[in-house]
């Protein structure tokens, strides 16, 4: 099968590794890819938000499938655009998609089909918004903008002041765009996060195997939001107890829901759970892979990643094995100093031969942000690279990633050096 996947960062590349495993995966594209997913797959500079112009190239090239992987392109329509031109493609509709772009249609879904969440009042008036929290005088409070905001539109306010610098931000600076036309306030939830990406047909849901995403910029947990600084999998708080209850009470619940309202949802569908004193709750779905959730779940996947998606495609998930070996996965991200806020380009990058570390066993070299410049491979996003590393236990994983992320180099350098550590050490509360 001739295949494009769309989107260019480490969940891409993460994706297209594993495709490329499959006996069926033959000539593989990426528009617009980045310089280090040039190694694995053809690239095409195309923006991943421009609909009308991939479909064109899609159509052009006659690809056999495409895989939508990013939000944007998702919630914009792109895999009912390809079906249009008779593309199938791996991701949800535009209506589906909605469960990720609205974050409003998807707290009403939950509260109308009694799936465990924060409780929330939805404003598209900011003074009303602070009304309501002053009146509410409960700290933290969660504040989201309703729309797709790069995995940043959540603020978390300690109190009155910087609720009202959160809504100014989001609805009257408009620092997300439209995204923040609409906002949700909800109640602050406590526990340990748990990333659960599952497959969908859009009637039988499959998990894959759970994860724990580092969100902070800076060990312990301080500093800044960003996309995601590090992961591992599997969570250790996930429990079979925690995933029966998960699936009994929220993933079967939200794939029935989707389809009594008239969209269900193909591909896959990323649940950002709390493990709260009263159960597991929904923080927020993903319409997507994770990322970087991708580059430890899909190193740990042993089915076909190519047929698995192709019977979520096809409505036939039911009979196709999904299958994950035993182990663990680290992932450590190596960011530009000053991600999240500002950050160089152009730095180059020592240590990979055509993109991967030499001789490192188990170990997976994902780009993020990089670009070939003059025959050097540099850097060219905030996130650049992604080491993950698999092996028979966490301890072993996080200890091979480290080992891995020391031998790359590049000027202003900034990674977390605490990845992992929450796992391990409820790991030994376990034990």
């Amino acid at each position: 099968m001739k295949i494009l996947v769309v989107g260019g960062g480490g969940r891409e590349h993460a994706i297209i590794r594993a495709l490329k495993k499959s006996p069926a995966c033959g000539e593989i594209w990426c528009a617009p890819g980045n310089g280090g997913i040039g190694y694995d797959a053809k690239c095409k500079d195309i923006k991943a938000t421009d609909v009308e112009a991939m479909v064109a190239f899609a159509k052009q090239e006659a690809f056999d499938y495409v895989v939508v992987a990013q939000d944007d392109p998702l919630a914009l329509g792109m895999v009912d655009a390809l079906a249009e031109v008779g593309i199938p493609a791996f991701g949800p509709d535009r209506a589906a998609a909605r469960i990720e772009a609205s974050k409003v249609f998807a707290k009403d879904l939950m509260k109308k089909y009694g799936i465990p969440t924060a409780g929330y009042e939805t404003f598209d008036d900011p003074a009303a918004a602070l009304d309501f929290i002053r009146a509410r005088d409960r700290w933290p409070v969660v504040i989201k903008a309703d729309g797709l905001a790069l995995g940043k539109g959540v603020l978390i306010c300690e109190d009155v002041r910087q609720a009202e610098e959160g809504i100014k931000e989001i609805m009257l600076d408009k620092k997300f765009g439209a995204s923040g036309n609409h906002v949700v306030v909800e109640e602050f939830l406590t526990g340990p996060e748990v990333s659960v990406l599952s497959f969908t047909d859009g009637k039988v849901v499959k998990p894959m195997v759970s994860s724990m995403d580092h969100k902070r910029a800076n060990d312990g947990d301080t500093g800044l939001n960003t996309g995601g600084m590090g992961t591992v999998a599997p969570n250790p708080y996930y429990t079979p107890d925690v995933a029966r209850r998960c699936m009994e009470e929220i993933f079967l619940p939200t794939i029935r829901a989707m389809q009594a309202e008239g969209c269900p949802f193909k591909g896959c569908l990323y649940f950002g759970l709390m493990i709260t004193p009263d159960g597991p709750k929904v923080i927020e779905y993903n319409c997507r892979f994770g990322d970087p959730e991708a580059q430890v779940v899909l190193p740990l996947l042993d089915s076909d990643l190519l047929t698995v998606m192709t019977a979520c495609t096809g409505g036939t998930l039911e009979d196709t094995e999904v299958r994950f070996r035993d182990g663990a996965a680290a992932c450590v991200i190596l960011a530009s100093g000053g991600y999240p806020v500002r950050y160089e380009k152009g730095k180059e990058i020592t240590g990979l031969t055509e993109g991967q570390l030499p001789g490192a066993e188990d170990v997976t070299v994902y780009h993020a942000g990089t670009a070939v410049q003059d025959g050097r491979l540099v850097t060219a996003g905030g996130r650049v690279l992604g080491v993950t590393a698999v092996a028979d236990s966490l301890p072993a994983a996080l200890e091979r990633a480290y080992q891995a992320a020391d031998r790359i180099r590049f000027d202003k350098m900034h990674r977390r050096s605490d990845i992992g550590r929450r796992a391990l050490q409820a790991l030994n509360v376990q034990e």
